[in-house]
């Protein structure tokens, strides 16, 4: 008869296994791992402007504030138009401004999930070396 594995320890998702992680480590680990926890949404959005590749997402931004600034004019415009040629000028330009704005924000989206990723990679290689040193009692 094959037996599964007892995983209750883990289950409950990401906070199972945190809480499997913590229990492994002793206190003055707990308080490094703490250090190095992921920071809320404004931290990690502010710091896609910072680093050797800061100035792309800088440079992006600012295309799609510009581009949504031109996407609302445009509009404006395509909506007191009195001929209605000229209104679907102004919309299309409208229309392409905005597909402009949002490719920048999917970059700027796409950085910002490259930095949770690489921070969480950083943390296993953190809690791999506390193994190594002896530090983790697992």
């Amino acid at each position: 008869m094959h037996k599964t594995p007892d995983r209750t320890h883990v289950d409950g998702g990401d906070a199972g296994l945190d809480a499997a992680i913590a229990r492994a480590l002793g206190e003055e680990d707990r308080a490094l791992l703490a250090r190095h926890a992921e920071p809320g949404y404004f931290a990690q959005a502010t710091g896609l402007f910072r680093g050797s590749l800061g100035w792309t997402s800088l440079l992006a931004y600012a295309v799609a504030l510009i581009a949504f600034a031109v996407c609302v004019y445009a509009f404006w415009l395509a909506w007191s138009a009195t001929h209605t040629l000229i209104a679907v000028k102004y919309a299309m330009v409208a229309v392409l401004a905005f597909q402009c704005a949002g490719m920048m924000k999917s970059y700027l989206g796409a950085q910002l999930q490259a930095n949770r990723t690489l921070r969480a990679l950083k943390r296993v290689e953190l809690q791999v070396a506390m193994l190594h040193d002896g530090r983790a009692r697992v």
